[in-house]
């Protein structure tokens, strides 16, 4: 590192007023300055001050718009007479989509199991209900799955952090990447964004010759995805659309004919970016609600959405906003990349006010905030809704999709994911013509696992029920 370099950063960085990175300079070894500066270099200096104005030292609250109202979507019956639609069609052009080799899946596997107890990256933690398979395998047996019924590999890109992305992959290769091709997986890591002293818009320094940061959110999922060359392999290829779902959720579809098939198809859909919705538990569940203003499509995030909204009724008595998001969507190829580099569209920051352990500037010592010191920004996938042309929303069933691993215990946790398992594993069967043994409260009065191999819908389990046992014994715990 030459003196002129370093006098050229310590410039820019005055100009920003965050010099003070620089701090102990004088006091690093070459290798070390050297790391820092890479840091340095990697941030849009030009952007801060606006940014650190309009997100770290101030909090502006979303303001709802006037015309806010529920946004539409396609009920899960499509016989429904409220918004019949054409199910077969969009299965049909789904099943063409995969087998033409148009469709991929994209995982966001950014974050650490430790809210599970568990020390390692979450898509490693063992969900299964009776086999202990890791949520990486049910995701991938769902892939091999389909690509089996295709005859033609189907890709899977899943976007790491800096903190797991090693593990992530040594874990793959550990497991020779769960019966897929190596060649097939793709991993990258999603970006980082500085953290901010929440009362000066300082940017911290983690040690003396390192910054503090934090991952930039599932929303530079749309950046990272172009930046690592995903989308450049997709076009390769021959993707178009990709099936988005996050790590937690072992109930997810990887890939769904139907919901392929109208994001692509329907008429009031630009094919660019599609989600998938449930009803809410109740009025406050903590998931965001698909809202419609202007036109255009939107996700409110739950703690934005007023209480007086959230616990509006319609005359039957039902939840007028009542479309949770799960975190499920269909996105165009060419839509990321419009995203991703073109910076008229660029998602808006959240901000987070969080304890960030930093390094005190005067005596260079590592300090452990008692309370939240710092401003974290990240972005969020769904803000991208909005900004395609035309977005539809396609309702889907809790159980049948929604089994969330999130916490150790209590509300989505590994308890509640193995109990919705359980549940759908039954439903399935019960759909098969297999008795199977209920409490008085109806849940099962057994534990059953079905591997994404075995079916991965309850039509696929209806094929093979002359192999199914014709009864599950009470109390039994059955893996098929």
């Amino acid at each position: 590192m030459t003196t002129a370099t370093l006098d050229s950063v310590r410039q820019k960085l005055a100009a920003v007023g965050q010099e003070h990175l620089l701090t102990f300079c004088d006091r690093l070894g070459p290798d070390e300055v050297g790391v820092l500066v890479e840091q340095i270099n990697a941030i849009d200096l030009d952007a801060l001050p606006g940014l650190i104005e309009r997100y770290v030292l101030s909090d502006q609250q979303f303001e709802i718009p006037d015309d806010l109202e529920p946004a539409p979507y396609y009920p899960r019956d499509p016989a429904s007479p409220v918004r019949p639609w054409d199910r077969d069609a969009a299965a049909e052009l789904g099943e063409k989509l995969i087998a033409d080799g148009k469709v991929g899946c994209f995982t966001v596997a950014g974050g650490q199991g430790s809210r599970l107890g568990y020390d390692g990256p979450k898509g490693c933690y063992p969900a299964g209900v009776i086999s202990g398979k890791p949520l990486f395998q049910i995701f991938a047996e769902g892939i091999l799955a389909a690509s089996r019924a295709h005859a033609r590999p189907i890709p899977w890109y899943i976007m790491t952090s800096p903190l797991n992305h090693d593990a992530t992959v040594a874990f793959f290769m550990e497991h020779n990447f769960f019966g897929l091709c190596a060649d097939d997986v793709m991993f990258f890591p999603q970006g980082t964004m500085p953290s901010f002293d929440k009362a000066t818009g300082k940017i911290l320094l983690a040690d003396r010759h390192t910054i503090a940061t934090n991952p930039d959110g599932h929303g530079g999922a749309l950046k990272a995805m172009v930046a690592s060359g995903a989308t450049a392999d997709m076009q390769k290829r021959g993707i178009e659309h990709v099936s988005y779902f996050q790590v937690d959720n072992p109930h997810v579809r990887v890939l769904d004919p139907v919901f392929i098939g109208l994001h692509a198809g329907a008429d009031d859909s630009s094919g660019e970016m599609s989600s998938k919705m449930l009803p809410k538990a109740d009025a406050k569940e903590k998931v965001g609600v698909f809202c419609r203003s202007c036109g255009r499509t939107m996700v409110v995030e739950y703690s934005d959405l007023p209480d007086a909204l959230a616990c509006q009724t319609n005359p039957d008595g039902s939840l007028r906003f009542n479309a949770g998001s799960p975190a499920i969507h269909m996105l165009g190829v060419g839509f990321v990349e419009k995203l991703a580099r073109d910076p008229e569209f660029a998602l808006p920051y959240h901000r987070a006010v969080k304890k960030v352990p930093h390094v005190d500037l005067e005596t260079g010592k590592r300090v452990e905030p008692i309370e939240p010191n710092a401003v974290k920004l990240e972005r969020f996938v769904f803000d991208a809704i909005p900004l395609a042309e035309s977005s539809i929303v396609l309702e889907t069933d809790r159980v049948e999709e929604f089994a969330p691993v999130k916490n150790k215990d209590g509300v989505d946790s590994i308890v509640t994911s193995k109990r919705l398992q359980t549940e759908r594993a039954a439903r399935w069967l019960e759909a098969a013509g297999v008795k199977v043994p209920r409490k008085p409260d109806g849940s099962p009065d057994c534990v059953i696992e079905i591997g994404p191999l075995t079916a991965t819908c309850a039509e696929e389990l209806v094929a093979k029920r002359e192999s199914l046992p014709p009864e599950i014994e009470r109390g039994a715990s059955v893996v098929l």
